[in-house]
C-alpha cells in the first residue's frame, strides 16, 4: 500500500488528485489558470468539495478559457449565481472574470502567465522536506510577494494562504511530506 501526505485520507477523488496532480509542475497558463481561480473559489471551504464540483466548473467557465470568461457580463453572472453545480457566491463569480481579464493583461505583458508567475520561485520549484502535515506553512515569503503583485494587478482572491495553496498545486513548491512516495517521484 502506498504512503500519502496525511491530509489525504481515504477519498478516492482526493487520492487520485494527490496521486496525479498535486505538486507536479505546471506551466500550461489555462491549467494555471484554473488552478489560481479554484484554489480563490475554496477559501472557507474543503478542497474536496470543490473536486467535486471541478467539471461543473469546467462547463461553467468555459474550460477555463480566460478569452471567454473574461467577456462574461451581468446577464451570465446573474445565470452563474442559479447554477447548483458551483459554488453560488457572487464575489467569487465575479472574482473569477475579474482575474481572466487581468490574466490577460498579464499574458501580453510578459508573453505567458507561466513565465509571470513562475518568476516568484526562481523559475524552479522549491522543494521543502517535512516530515509532518502540521511542519507545512500555510505561506511563505514567495507566496506574500505574489499575493502582493497579483493584487496589484487587479485579482481578487489572492491572499497569501490561498497563492500558497496554489503554488502547492502547480508544483511551484513540492511539500508532499518525505514518507510519500509522491515526495521522492517529484524531485
Amino acid at each position: 500500500m502506498k504512503q500519502r501526505c496525511e491530509w489525504v485520507g481515504e477519498d478516492q477523488l482526493l487520492m487520485d488528485y494527490h496521486d496525479n496532480e498535486w505538486g507536479v509542475p505546471l506551466h500550461d497558463d489555462q491549467s494555471l489558470y484554473e488552478f489560481i481561480i479554484l484554489e480563490g473559489v475554496q477559501a472557507g471551504l474543503s478542497w474536496l468539495t470543490i473536486l467535486k464540483k471541478r467539471k461543473n466548473y469546467h462547463l461553467a467557465f468555459a474550460g477555463f478559457d480566460p478569452g471567454i470568461v473574461a467577456q462574461y457580463d451581468e446577464k451570465k453572472i446573474q445565470e452563474l449565481l442559479q447554477y447548483r453545480g458551483i459554488v453560488r457566491n457572487s464575489m467569487k463569480i465575479r472574482a473569477t472574470i475579474t482575474n481572466a481579464r487581468s490574466f490577460l493583461t498579464i499574458q501580453k505583458e510578459f508573453g505567458s502567465f507561466d513565465k509571470y508567475i513562475w518568476q516568484f520561485v526562481g523559475n524552479k520549484s522549491i522543494r521543502n522536506r517535512w516530515k509532518m502535515l502540521k511542519e507545512i506553512p500555510s505561506k511563505s515569503v514567495e507566496s506574500e510577494l505574489m499575493s502582493r503583485d497579483l493584487k496589484q494587478r487587479g485579482f481578487k482572491f489572492v491572499g497569501p494562504t490561498i497563492c500558497y495553496a496554489f503554488m502547492q498545486a502547480v508544483g511551484m513548491v513540492n511539500d508532499h511530506t518525505i514518507h510519500c512516495f509522491r515526495y521522492e517521484e517529484l524531485k
